[in-house]
């Protein structure tokens, strides 16, 4: 029998006895894993880039560079953000190892070079992780982080505190949906995001998915974690907007019909971004690991395509190379 949830709130629709839930229900049917395993299998997916990996990273791939003094968010890869916050560091999703896996020799590897090593990063005060998935949340990326940085803080979605403190950090706070932290230079809200959580086989959906607001007196950063869409996310920037600049992921949508309630098509992560009133945009959740069926080098792409369709000046929502940064 699974344990209770130890934060359930029968008020809150994303709330169960035994964990969390999308407010959204799920389309899927049971044996849609299954044929999408299939399907890829037969068709040999994902293919590597147009051109190659090599010529991927050299036109997609920079060194991070963290010179200089102003506020300001850097892209290192996939999910993973280092924003800069009035001399204070925040890491968003680190997951810097080889393999988003529980295990070293299995599961995807990673396509493109480290933007940074954890011994070239600024001096962390902050992470920010959205859920737990393993090409959210590294084990051995949070090791090295603690080794060098023992007083690190770390803000997660409810259900995390427990593992986290298992793999020694000391500061934990656990957050539901639009709950707020503040710190002397910032402030943190919890938002939602449409998705879901597991590391084992038996603790699916126990811990709770989310993304996250940093704000400051001057601007709004919006980091949306991992989700797929849904017309309820507009809510976040009813409530927390206007965004001078946000993180919106592209990638790990193909097929669409099994991988659109976890994950936005650049179609999708478009729609959002008018509904966030235009802010500007780094896309992520691409590049970097091979999740789904589509291309390394298709998400830019199809951005550009959903921009055109959509009648979008693509200045405030284009690509970045991975170690790029956006000044805010």
């Amino acid at each position: 029998m699974s344990k209770p949830n130890r934060w359930y709130d029968s008020t809150k629709s994303h709330h169960t006895p035994t964990g969390f839930t999308n407010p959204d229900i799920s389309q899927r049917d049971p044996g849609a894993l299954k044929r999408w395993r299939e399907e890829r299998k037969a068709q040999g997916l994902p293919r590597p880039p147009g051109e190659g990996y090599e010529a991927f990273v050299r036109q997609w791939w920079q060194k991070a560079d963290f010179s200089g003094d102003e506020d300001a968010v850097w892209w290192l890869g996939h999910a993973c953000l280092l924003l800069r916050v009035g001399g204070q560091h925040i890491l968003c999703d680190p997951a810097l190892g080889q393999r988003a896996s529980p295990l070293p020799f299995a599961g995807p590897l990673r396509k493109t070079p480290l933007a940074a090593t954890i011994a070239e990063l600024p001096n962390i005060d902050w992470v920010l992780y959205s859920h737990n998935h393993y090409d959210h949340l590294d084990r051995g990326t949070l090791r090295r982080l603690l080794k060098r940085f023992p007083a690190l803080r770390v803000a997660a979605p409810l259900g995390m505190g427990a593992w986290l403190r298992r793999h020694g950090v000391k500061h934990v706070a656990e957050c539901d949906w639009w709950d707020a932290l503040t710190a002397p230079a910032f402030a943190l809200h919890c938002t939602p995001a449409r998705h879901w959580s597991m590391r084992s086989l038996w603790d699916r959906n126990r811990s709770l998915w989310c993304g996250w607001v940093v704000s400051t007196s001057r601007w709004r950063f919006f980091f949306s974690g991992d989700s797929g869409y849904t017309p309820r996310l507009a809510e976040i920037g009813q409530r927390l907007g206007p965004f001078d600049a946000a993180a919106l992921p592209i990638g790990a949508y193909a097929p669409e019909w099994f991988m659109a309630e976890s994950h936005m098509s650049p179609t999708e992560a478009v729609r959002f971004y008018q509904e966030l009133q235009q802010p500007r945009v780094i896309p992520i959740h691409w590049g970097v690991f091979e999740l789904a069926d589509e291309s390394l080098d298709e998400p830019p792409r199809e951005l550009l395509r959903a921009q055109r369709e959509a009648g979008v000046n693509d200045a405030d929502f284009a690509a970045l190379k991975i170690g790029g940064k956006i000044t805010l």
